[in-house]
């Protein structure tokens, strides 16, 4: 009975990790659907923005308030973390505050846990105000609505329990030292906790264990849970906003990629000694499909970019077409991008990892054809995203595919489109008469 606690927080480890290690699977295979991509170029810069943007998070701070708030969060998840290593490791060894023999730097420690801790919950207090009272226009588009409006609450609520768990183990802890309790070695700054254990001064030993090991374990455990929550939230950017940033795109923001084949052919047919008539040189692949009407016709950076969205809404809120009334939401071209992966995934779960067509797409089930020509490409939304997403890629791929594969685009810009083939300028005007304004 004795190591009984300790088999059993050994199995809740293992439990925990091997669902959380079966979930990056699947994500892995998930974002591995999409095409191959080239992005091994200029490393160092590479290593330069991650470190930039999702470790320094200088992208956030460019809103202050969101930003300031943000950082809390984000330091007091990083930090609080050393806190749960000493927590694993007493709970496997059966120890208690394996680290206190580091004195000084214990206090520090544990000190800074808890100013953080509580600085946490003013943040997710203002958080959830922002959201759900003061109601910022960004949190009330249409796509917000139903489940992802309760995953930001419930992460807040997650935020909120596993902060207030840890100072009231701490309160419990700090009490019992006081009292000299067997196994409560004196260890420890509390600056925060030391007023909440007044509550439990009149409480005996036994009872101030209870509540100590309970908030131990509710804590360790809602730790474990909330890991395995990641898969199913907007917060799996906590693990994916790193890679996101090292794969996000390198080059001018103005600068769009071309075919491969279809930039052959320009050429060709600005070659006059060239014979259009002869066969491709031996290599030469044509694509198999112009553009992306799906998710596996995305490479797997633009599907990696949908997993990490944040669904904080600052690529909308800049987006000049939704702010003219207009139904794109570059925040929600991520996240049907996503949702479609997601349901693509489920279905080659229930088909032992094979997809089989379920008669929907991307394109028209999930995305619509008025949100994609609603866009101007001014890559407002790649600029204003705090992890370096870029939706005007996934829309721009979509329109290549009802452009070159269905030719389905706007009657205004296939009129300019035949201008240019016939007139050589997208005006309806013979060449001959182009200067003739020069004459009124």
């Amino acid at each position: 009975m004795e190591y009984l606690p300790n088999i059993l927080f050994g199995v809740a480890l293992v439990i925990g990790i091997g669902f959380f290690t079966r979930n990056v699977k699947k994500l892995s295979r998930n974002i591995k659907l999409g095409k191959e991509v080239d992005v091994s170029d200029n490393r160092p810069q590479r290593w330069k923005n991650m470190l930039r943007i999702a470790l320094g998070q200088t992208k956030m701070v460019v809103r202050p308030v969101a930003g300031f708030l943000h950082l809390i969060v984000y330091a007091g998840f990083l930090i609080i973390n050393i806190e749960v290593l000493e927590i694993i490791v007493d709970g496997i060894l059966g120890t208690h505050r394996v680290f206190a023999p580091l004195g000084v730097v214990y206090d520090v420690l544990i000190g800074s846990f808890e100013i953080l801790a509580i600085l946490v919950i003013v943040a997710v207090v203002v958080f959830w105000l922002r959201r759900n009272t003061i109601k910022l226009q960004r949190f009330i588009k249409p796509e917000m609505e139903g489940w992802p409006k309760k995953d930001g609450n419930m992460i807040l609520y997650i935020e909120m329990v596993l902060m207030c768990l840890f100072l009231t183990m701490n309160a419990a802890d700090f009490q019992l030292q006081q009292l000299d309790a067997p196994h409560y070695t004196k260890a420890g700054a509390f600056p925060v906790s030391q007023y909440i254990a007044g509550l439990f001064q009149d409480l005996s030993i036994s009872t101030l264990i209870l509540i100590e090991r309970s908030a131990w374990w509710i804590h360790i455990l809602g730790i474990l849970a909330f890991l395995n929550y990641l898969y199913y939230s907007k917060h799996l950017h906590i693990i994916l906003a790193f890679p996101n940033t090292f794969y996000g795109k390198l080059k001018p923001q103005g600068q769009f990629n071309n075919l491969e084949a279809v930039t052959n052919e320009v050429k060709l047919m600005m070659d006059p000694s060239a014979d259009p008539y002869a066969a491709p040189e031996e290599g030469a692949t044509e694509p198999e499909k112009f553009g992306a009407s799906d998710v596996m016709d995305l490479n797997w950076v633009q599907l990696m970019n949908a997993y990490t969205c944040t669904e904080c809404g600052r690529c909308t809120s800049e987006c000049p077409a939704n702010q003219t009334g207009k139904k794109l939401s570059p925040r929600k071209i991520m996240m049907d991008t996503r949702d479609r992966l997601v349901e693509v995934g489920k279905q080659m779960d229930a088909n032992n990892g094979e997809f089989t067509p379920d008669g929907k797409q991307l394109l028209d089930d999930y995305i619509s054809r008025e949100e994609l020509w609603a866009c101007t490409t001014c890559n407002a939304c790649v600029e204003a995203c705090p992890v370096s997403i870029d939706p005007l890629s996934i829309i721009l791929e979509m329109r290549r595919y009802l452009v070159m594969e269905q030719s389905a685009a706007p009657t205004e810009l296939n009129n300019m489109m035949s201008n240019i083939e016939n007139n050589g300028a997208p005006w309806p005007y013979n060449q001959m008469d182009r200067l003739n304004w020069v004459n009124e």
